[in-house]
């Protein structure tokens, strides 16, 4: 019976670790043991220089999911690949619950639906600001500009509220706990 297992891949490496084990079921045809190789990922929106790129980016750097029947010679094979580094549960590899394949398929499926911000600021977020004439001064994110790439943020100066407009997401941030400007 075929299940689902994660197996843990050198990070960068998933889409060559894929296309060999691809490569090995076609040359041995072992389609029947091994039926699928799957690298998560999502589409990821970000602003440089002024111009949208989106981009494909893993969900799970240094892991791919493999729907496989577990044999000594299948084992064997993706334990050899080069680029692998393990199955998940090591010497006893285990296999993803039904429910846990229910919900990471569920979850691909959403986010290849759309299109992720590379940048998760939301309005009322405290940020540093990093670069600029206000470098170092911690503020409240008042408005995002996905589609631009840009934010304001409200810092404080000598007791007064000033707004700061105009700020790319590469200048700012985000500030965890409480933190002075």
């Amino acid at each position: 019976m075929h299940k689902w297992y994660v197996v843990q891949v050198i990070s960068s490496h998933e889409k060559k670790v894929k296309k060999a084990i691809e490569e090995y079921i076609q040359q041995k045809g072992m389609s029947d043991l091994i039926q699928e190789v799957l690298i998560p990922t999502e589409n990821v929106s970000e602003v440089k220089r002024g111009q949208q790129k989106i981009s494909e980016k893993r969900m799970w750097p240094g892991y791919i999911m493999i729907k496989m029947q577990l044999t000594d010679d299948s084992w064997a094979y993706i334990k050899d690949t080069p680029g692998v580094i393990d199955f998940l549960g090591g010497e006893k590899p285990t296999p993803l619950s039904e429910q846990e394949v229910k919900d990471i398929m569920k979850e691909l499926e959403d986010r290849q639906k759309g299109v992720v911000q590379k940048h998760k600021v939301e309005v009322g977020d405290r940020v540093k600001i990093t670069d600029g004439v206000f470098v170092n001064f911690i503020g409240t994110v008042t408005e995002v500009h996905h589609d631009k790439g840009r934010l304001s943020v409200m810092v404080s100066i000598f007791g007064r509220d000033t707004r700061v407009d105009d700020l790319e997401f590469w200048q700012v941030e985000q500030v965890t706990g409480e933190a002075t400007g």
